[in-house]
């Protein structure tokens, strides 16, 4: 007895300090391991402990969280499977995990466990773990509870043409989404456990001989040192893992599609998979991804060719042209043509603020519009967002608190934003044109060609996991231009699928 309770007053004061290491070791007496583990699960409504006989004659106790497991299989498959089976005969304590493993073919296989961590961690991963009487180990049954939604289109890109299915929050499921798109056992998928408290589940996805070894290891270097309570999302890795925190533009690419992840593994890529989040993770990436889609291999490439290129120019458009317009009204005004100088003159003639201060007002008005139309329901939002932006601009026109072609410069950069496929390019290109149009307003040209000779040099300066972000432009590679300036066709795209092979295998050797 006195043993007993310094074992609970142990588990007490473990469980004070936040910690899972429960270092003591089970008793081999139901009702005590009973006392134990209703000390570690105290006021948990969902905590259920069911007595019962095993083989008609082994006194057992199952301890599970009913949340989190197939009821069905549990009452039907295993709870049923042990109390009708026929008695067997036990001649020491240990011989009963054999007879688990060989008599319950129907359930899943057993898991032998010591110590309560083990057994804490197991129940509320969604296991039932099975006491016996007279036996200081415990065994594990995974009959999780398979609840999740139905797979559909995914909801954060735009699927033109490919398989319309997306990842969802079950971890599992997005793993064989996978292994229908590539079907080999080259495939390899590492699981761990992130979040001290979460214990978020995580499996780092690649093809083996294809993906650089170097990078695969320094990406689960980089998951095994976060140190955080809780990992609910994917973007609490992308964040703790990236080569540059404090960069606007993004080192890892978030995708929500199988067939993009798919394609990204077979380049020697690695994808990394959260559970609870239907946003993976693909690394690493150049600056180019920002501007290429998965579509681009499904459709001709002369057509996909000229989407790049319009991607391209107006991903500048959306950088550079409310600084452009600052500049040349500012400072520059004779580069523009002397008939539509007046016209320029005319509208802003009753405008109160100088262009500078006019452009930012109308920059931000935008982005607030769009956050909301995000944020908001979709129909309210859709209708706020254009309506919004209608009517706000026309009456701020008629008020004379904006001028007219500032009003078209805003709107096409807007477009020009949303024809990034990316968000996370996208959202790196909106953040810099607000300290753009302030070197606009401040210094003209000079200020613009600075800004932009600043952000060439920080983006020539990152790196994701090792390979430049400006590949294979900087550094160039004469075999990677096929895929960045034009989408060049299958044929050409196979033999740098094979150089990139033949590279590989010269490094290992």
């Amino acid at each position: 007895m006195k043993n007993r309770k310094s074992h609970l007053d142990h588990i007490e004061y473990k469980l004070e300090e936040l910690e899972y290491a429960i270092d003591a070791e089970l008793f081999d007496n139901l009702d005590d391991n009973e006392l134990v583990i209703k000390e570690i699960f105290s006021n948990c409504t969902d905590l259920v402990i069911r007595k019962f006989q095993a083989f008609d004659s082994i006194p057992c106790m199952a301890v599970f969280l009913e949340v989190l497991i197939d009821a069905k299989a549990w009452d039907d498959g295993l709870l049923e499977s042990l109390m009708k089976q026929e008695p067997v005969v036990i001649d020491y304590p240990a011989q009963l995990f054999d007879v688990f493993t060989y008599n319950l073919s129907s359930v899943v296989q057993p898991e032998k466990l010591e110590g309560l961590n083990e057994i804490a961690q197991s129940i509320v991963m969604g296991n039932v773990v099975i006491f016996i009487e007279s036996y200081n180990q415990a065994i594990s049954f995974k009959i999780k509870d398979n609840l999740h939604r139905q797979l559909e289109e995914p909801s954060t890109e735009a699927v033109i043409r490919g398989p319309r299915l997306g990842f969802i929050e079950k971890l599992e499921i997005n793993m064989s989404l996978i292994r229908h798109q590539i079907r080999t056992p080259l495939l390899k998928m590492e699981r761990m456990s992130i979040g001290r408290i979460s214990q978020t589940d995580v499996t780092v996805t690649y093809i083996k001989n294809m993906a650089p070894q170097n990078v695969i290891d320094e990406i689960k270097k980089r998951l095994s040192a976060i140190d955080m309570d809780s990992v609910l999302e994917s973007g609490y890795i992308e964040e703790m893992i990236s080569d540059h925190t404090y960069s606007p533009f993004p080192t890892m690419q978030p995708t929500q599609r199988p067939d993009l992840v798919a394609a990204s593994l077979v380049e020697g890529k690695v994808a990394i998979l959260v559970d609870g989040t239907p946003i993976a993770l693909i690394a690493p990436v150049t600056f180019w991804y920002g501007f290429q889609t998965v579509e681009d291999y499904y459709m001709n490439f002369i057509f996909a060719t000229m989407l790049r290129w319009l991607r391209y120019l107006f991903a500048f458009l959306a950088w550079a042209m409310p600084s452009l317009y600052v500049a040349v009204t500012t400072f520059h005004q004779e580069m523009i043509p002397t008939s539509l100088a007046l016209s320029l003159a005319a509208a802003r003639e009753v405008v109160p603020f100088p262009g500078m201060v006019e452009t930012l007002i109308m920059e931000i008005t935008f982005e607030a519009l769009r956050e909301a139309g995000v944020r908001l329901p979709r129909p309210v939002g859709q209708t706020i967002s254009i309506v919004g932006a209608l009517v706000i601009g026309q009456a701020a026109v008629q008020a004379g608190i904006i001028s007219a072609p500032i009003i078209i410069v805003v709107s096409l950069t807007g477009i020009a934003s949303f024809l990034i496929p990316h968000p996370g390019m996208s959202q790196a290109i909106s953040i810099l044109r607000f300290p753009m149009v302030i070197a606009a307003g401040m210094f003209g040209l000079y200020g613009v060609g600075a800004a932009m000779i600043a952000t060439l040099i920080h983006v020539n300066n990152l790196s994701s996991f090792g390979v430049p972000y400006l590949k294979p432009l900087a550094p160039f590679e004469k075999s990677g231009i096929v895929d960045v300036l034009v989408r060049a066709p299958w044929k050409v795209m196979r033999k740098r699928q094979q150089y990139i092979q033949q590279k590989l295998e010269l490094e290992k050797k």
